[in-house]
C-alpha cells in the first residue's frame, strides 16, 4: 500500500471577477494534496499585486510525482488570456479563456491526472455575449463527460440539497418531472451518495411539487401520479427514499439530522433554505459526473474585484469537499 498523494484542478473562472483573487487564498495554508490553479499566471500576478500579497508561483509540471501544496506556493497550469484584463471589467474577448480552463479541467479528470475539479465563478452573460454556447457549469461537464443526466447539489454544514430539476422556468416543472427523470435522479443520488461520500446506505428525503405535497390531490395530482409510485419502486428495492414531503415542513432539524440529502424538485425550492443556512460556507456538487466536481456557491463579486474583500471560504469549502470526496472515492484503492 501506498501512500499517494491527490491531485485536485481549481479553474480560477472569470479573470475580471474574484476568482483569480481567492485561488491567491490557497497559499494562505498547507494542504494534503496538489492544487493546481488553471490560470494565465499575468492574471495571478495582476491580482496579487492589486492586494498585496506575496507569493511564490510555480509552474505545473504532469511527469512529477504530486506533492502536497504548501503555504506561500501557488502551483498553476497556463491557460492562455486573448486579451488585456482590467479586474471588475468584462471583456467578451476573454470568454475564450473560461470555456479553455474547463476544457482542460475535464480533459485531466477524465484522463486520471486530476482526481477532482474545483471551479471558480464564471459570468455567463459574457460568455453568450462572444457566441460561444456555453449554460453553466453543470451542463458543460455533462456534455464533454456525454453522460444523459447529472444532478446539481448543493450542501453546507447539516444539509445537502439535490435537485430534480435545475434553471427551469416554473412554467414546465410539471410535464418535466416524469417518472423517468425521477427514477434517473434519484439513481445517481442514491449512487453518488455511496460512492463519493461514503455513505453506506443512504436515506434520502424527496420534497412534493406541489404545497403540502399536493393535499392528497386537492392542490395537484403529480405526487399521486409521478412521485410517489417512483418511490415505491425504490422503497421496494430497499432504499431508503421518504416523501413525498411538504417543501414548507421538511427543512427542520428533526428531519435534515436524518437526511443524507433532501431532494427538492426545483431550484428555489430547495436552494433559499440551504443559502440562508450557508452562504459563503456552502458548496455546489455535480452528481452523475464520471469524475467528482465541486465548485463555490457565488458569483463574480465583478465590485469586489483586486480590491482585497473578497471571502474565500466557500472556495475552502469546496476543496475540503473535494478532498473528502476523493478520499471516499479511493479508500482502499492505494
Amino acid at each position: 500500500m501506498t501512500n499517494q498523494v491527490h491531485r485536485i484542478v481549481v479553474s480560477s473562472g472569470e479573470s475580471a471577477g474574484i476568482g483569480p483573487e481567492i485561488c491567491l487564498s490557497i497559499a494562505d495554508q498547507d494542504w494534503p494534496v496538489q492544487l493546481v490553479v488553471l490560470a494565465d499566471l499575468s492574471v495571478l500576478k495582476i491580482y496579487a499585486k492589486a492586494i498585496g500579497k506575496e507569493v511564490k508561483f510555480v509552474e505545473y509540471n504532469p511527469d512529477k510525482p504530486a506533492e502536497p501544496s504548501r503555504k506561500g506556493i501557488i502551483t498553476y497550469k497556463s491557460i492562455h488570456l486573448s486579451s488585456k484584463l482590467v479586474p471588475g471589467q468584462l471583456n467578451v474577448k476573454n470568454s475564450p479563456y473560461v470555456i479553455n480552463m474547463l476544457s482542460e479541467a475535464a480533459r485531466g479528470c477524465m484522463s486520471g491526472e486530476y482526481q477532482a475539479v474545483v471551479t471558480g465563478p464564471v459570468h455567463k452573460g459574457i460568455i453568450g455575449d462572444s457566441g460561444l454556447p456555453f449554460t453553466g457549469h453543470t451542463e458543460f461537464f455533462r456534455d464533454y463527460a456525454k453522460v444523459r443526466e447529472v444532478v446539481m447539489m448543493l450542501a453546507t454544514r447539516g444539509l445537502r440539497v439535490s435537485l430534480a430539476t435545475t434553471h427551469l422556468p416554473l412554467k414546465d416543472l410539471s410535464k418535466t418531472i416524469t417518472k423517468g427523470l425521477l427514477r434517473r435522479i434519484i439513481t445517481i443520488v442514491h449512487q453518488d451518495l455511496k460512492n463519493q461520500f461514503g455513505i453506506a446506505d443512504p436515506v434520502i428525503y424527496v420534497c412534493g411539487l406541489n404545497p403540502h405535497a399536493g393535499e392528497g390531490g386537492h392542490l395537484g395530482t403529480e405526487e399521486l401520479t409521478t412521485i410517489i409510485p417512483v418511490l415505491r419502486e425504490f422503497q421496494e428495492q430497499g432504499i431508503k427514499v421518504i416523501g413525498p414531503m411538504p417543501a414548507d415542513t421538511v427543512f427542520q432539524p428533526k428531519y435534515m439530522e436524518k437526511a443524507d440529502t433532501i431532494l427538492a424538485m426545483y431550484h428555489d425550492q430547495g436552494l433559499p433554505v440551504l443559502k440562508y443556512i450557508g452562504f459563503g460556507k456552502a458548496v455546489n456538487v455535480t452528481l452523475g459526473l464520471p469524475f467528482i466536481r465541486t465548485s463555490v456557491d457565488h458569483g463574480t463579486a465583478l465590485d469586489l474585484a483586486g480590491k482585497g474583500l473578497a471571502d474565500h471560504g466557500s472556495l475552502f469549502t469546496a476543496i475540503e469537499y473535494a478532498i473528502d470526496m476523493v478520499n471516499a472515492k479511493f479508500a482502499g484503492k492505494n
